[in-house]
């Protein structure tokens, strides 16, 4: 399974978990459109840390949170192995 395909599984499955509506997820939408709280944002990096084996936000002391879903997997996509 891609890294895309896992972040996209995780933000359907917590969104599900805290009965969050999404709205379609597509590269360019604001991850505030998706409706998730920072509990919610919490738990989807960590389950993702948990899948994946990194958090992109704490290796990188000028790390930014990413602005859109499409930022948000290429973060992941772009850690380095």
């Amino acid at each position: 399974m891609s890294v895309r395909s896992k972040v996209i599984e995780a933000i359907q499955q917590i969104a599900k978990e805290q009965n969050v509506t999404l709205p379609e997820l597509s590269d360019d939408l604001s991850l505030h459109e998706t409706g998730f709280d920072s509990l919610a944002f919490a738990i989807l990096v960590a389950r993702l840390e948990d899948e994946i084996g990194v958090d992109p936000f704490t290796i990188s002391e000028d790390a930014a949170f990413p602005a859109t879903v499409g930022d948000f997997v290429r973060a992941y996509a772009n850690v380095p192995a």
